[in-house]
């Protein structure tokens, strides 16, 4: 279906220069018993930030799928910033992937970013897609998307080893991926070492970098037991030395990340992607602190 919404379609891809480090942020929709409208102040302050785009997260089990939509539509549509809709199969049909792709068509979402998901205790999941490497084929064969993947720095929690792990990767940037998002990570070393993997395996697709600032101790510590980042032993102390110390952890975080950032674009790494957790503040901050080196 044609969409009727002012927006031009961009494929992100062509924003990735060789000269140049792209920067883009990740929000969330917010939780179900908050009205949509909660986030639409946070978006104006992160969009007002001028990033590259921003995606927005799909909820486990899809629950969040609607509002994915709405606040990749008013990025978009509203702020004039390009948008990533996320997707996930886990616990979907193709019935089901074929209608939220229908949905982001009718918005002017064309750009995607294909996951399997996480596995939701008490939530059998569906058995139409196995892998995300197999959303990334639907998708592609549906057409009209430019199609995003991710990827782990230190290994797919799944997978059986860093070898198993890029061959699947290869795998779904063969099925249609067109540049990676990786998750998060605090040892700048343990990604370039898997850019090398990557560059040996002959996956040549644009890779972003994962960036989390560390603003609240239990969140990180969560957010690590979920991906399997490691943390380094710099990172370590900053936690323990501030945890009781709110401000001070933040600004300790923001300039670890900071500190992450100009080293990655330092060495030529093809983007980075803020996880900002919905907090504009801390956003402002790493990027007034690299702005000028983008």
């Amino acid at each position: 279906m044609q969409s009727n919404l002012v927006g031009d379609t961009v494929n992100i891809l062509d924003m990735y220069k060789k000269d140049k480090t792209l920067l883009s942020f990740e929000v969330f929709p917010p939780k179900k018993t908050s009205p949509i409208e909660s986030v639409y102040g946070v978006l104006e302050e992160l969009c007002s930030l001028n990033p590259a785009y921003v995606s927005v997260t799909y909820g486990a089990g899809g629950t969040a799928s609607d509002n994915t939509c709405a606040i990749a539509s008013k990025i978009k549509n509203d702020y004039k910033v390009e948008s990533i809709a996320h997707i996930t199969c886990v616990n979907s049909t193709k019935s089901q992937v074929e209608n939220a792709l229908n949905s982001f068509k009718e918005h002017n979402i064309e750009n995607v970013l294909a996951l399997r998901g996480d596995i939701v205790p008490d939530l059998p999941p569906q058995t139409d897609f196995k892998h995300a490497s197999d959303l990334t084929e639907f998708i592609k064969k549906i057409g009209g998307f430019h199609i995003a993947g991710a990827c782990y720095p230190e290994v797919h929690p799944d997978a059986e080893d860093d070898i198993s792990d890029i061959i699947n990767l290869k795998k779904k940037v063969d099925a249609g991926a067109q540049f990676l998002i990786s998750q998060l990570f605090f040892d700048n070393d343990s990604f370039y070492k898997f850019l090398k993997r990557c560059q040996l395996a002959g996956i040549n697709v644009p890779i972003e970098a994962g960036i989390m600032p560390v603003v609240n101790k239990k969140q990180i510590q969560r957010m690590v037991s979920l991906c399997g980042a490691s943390l380094p032993a710099k990172f370590s102390r900053i936690m323990n030395r501030y945890e009781n110390n709110p401000e001070a952890l933040r600004d300790a975080g923001i300039a670890y990340a900071i500190d992450q950032c100009v080293d990655l674009i330092t060495n030529g790494v093809s983007g980075i992607h803020l996880y900002t957790m919905n907090n504009p503040y801390v956003a402002r901050r790493i990027t007034d602190g690299i702005s000028n080196l983008l």
